[in-house]
């Protein structure tokens, strides 16, 4: 018993000889309650350091719904970043499991924030990093923790493949179902979108147009957002819409990396044949999978080096904050903000500026248009054909660029097209 005290005694006076104090908070999940778990965490670090006589609140770290195995967890990183900025003495965390299940990992971190000075204590295992044994208990629980994950991996799976071998979905959030009671029910208003995108891909359009479409006419995706290219080719390629269901398409590569694989023949897959109401016929899914390969067929072609431009990476947006490309027109090059390009005018209202008035601002500003990078830092696009030129030396220069005039926009091939349709109508009249 005595030994009891003199350890907390201990304990208590290593951590009052500390100043700046943090805390680490993770949940694996974002359900709920876990959500309850994490605020519960925060509340009590927050409380708890701010109370503690000579200690400075140095800020609360919290992941939500991040595993312990994935080492790219955004607030830990950042907490190890003001560690080695010097702003942390002692880090308090939960456990070893909150902390990380990865042993490499843990160990790593554990030894960097040691070499330059920063204290960590696991309250469950009461244990510090600073002290002597802390090394080896760290490597021992560790790796119970790393092994504990690898047993919830196994169940896991295991759980999945029985549901795979009964035909079950893996999860019911595809935009036009829902899961009820372990079976797919249509959602007839969201049926009815995933209808609308298969015809319009088999009338001839192409991701980017459907996208298009889809934002411009404010349709949403299953949760709320707005459609990008990718989401409308996840619709086209699900075969769930026919009513059957490909189980196992993908796999997790193992407990740590929580990497999703391709299904490549690695694992069995598992097809279960009319298991819901299907929204799309087998024929149309055909027709479309075999309208994309024909596409890809068409455009698979050796993809030569991309060319670059002086301008080329310089040009910023400044409503969308993306920066500008260059892109052939029957008129001539013009710069483009990417996000109007790839989103339309709805998404980003700036103008596109055709390369000549681009050159011609560039000339008046820099005396030339070699290699401008080496003298610029960037070029803002504003609005009202404003461009402003960002020196390295800090200075910049506003400058105005001209519209093409009507005449200047017409090729010689249009005015061609145009004389040989006005002397048609002059022969039939």
């Amino acid at each position: 018993m005595e030994v009891t005290v003199v350890k907390k005694q201990m304990t208590y006076t290593a951590m009052q000889a500390h100043k700046r104090v943090a805390a680490y908070a993770r949940v694996s999940s974002e359900k709920e309650g876990m959500l309850h778990s994490l605020a519960a965490q925060v509340s009590h670090y927050s409380g708890y350091i701010r109370s503690h006589p000579g200690w400075t609140f140095a800020g609360i770290y919290a992941d939500e719904g991040i595993t312990g195995t994935k080492s790219s967890r955004p607030e830990f990183a950042r907490m190890l970043n003001d560690c080695r900025a010097g702003k942390i003495d002692l880090l308090l965390t939960k456990s070893i499991s909150r902390f990380a299940r990865n042993t490499v990992d843990l160990l790593n971190s554990v030894r960097e924030l040691k070499d330059i000075g920063v204290d960590v204590y696991f309250e469950e295992q009461n244990i510090h990093t600073m002290s002597g044994d802390g090394e080896l208990m760290l490597t021992i629980l560790a790796s119970y923790a790393q092994e504990e994950s690898l047993s919830v991996s196994e169940n896991q799976k295991w759980r999945i493949r029985k549901n795979f071998t009964e035909g079950k979905p893996w999860n019911g959030t595809m935009l036009g179902y829902r899961c009820k009671d372990g079976m797919l029910t249509i959602v007839p208003e969201e049926a009815d979108i995933v209808k609308l995108i298969f015809r319009l891909y088999l009338e001839g359009r192409g991701f980017a147009a459907i996208m298009k479409k889809l934002n411009r006419d404010k349709v949403l995706t299953r949760f709320g957002n707005a459609w990008c290219r990718n989401g409308v080719k996840r619709v086209l390629c699900n075969y769930a819409y026919t009513g059957n269901l490909l189980l196992q398409q993908t796999f997790t590569e193992n407990h740590l990396t929580k990497k999703r694989m391709a299904n490549a023949g690695q694992l069995p897959q598992y097809h279960a044949a009319e298991t819901h109401e299907a929204i799309i016929p087998a024929a149309q899914f055909t027709a479309a999978q075999e309208e994309m390969a024909r596409r890809a067929a068409r455009h698979c072609q050796k993809k030569k080096k991309q060319d670059t431009y002086p301008f080329t990476g310089l040009i910023t947006c400044a409503i969308c904050g993306k920066h500008f490309n260059r892109k052939s027109r029957p008129t001539g090059p013009v710069w483009i903000c990417s996000t109007y390009n790839t989103l339309g005018k709805g998404a980003c209202g700036s103008k596109q500026i055709p390369e000549a008035a681009l050159l011609t601002a560039a000339r008046e500003v820099l005396g030339d248009t070699d290699a401008p990078a080496s003298r610029l830092t960037g070029v803002l696009a504003r609005e009202g054909n404003a461009l402003v030129f960002i020196f390295k030396d800090g200075r910049r220069i506003d400058k105005r660029w001209k519209d093409r005039s009507r005449s200047e926009s017409w090729t010689a091939a249009m005015r061609e097209g145009v004389r040989q349709a006005n002397y048609a109508r002059r022969e039939t009249n």
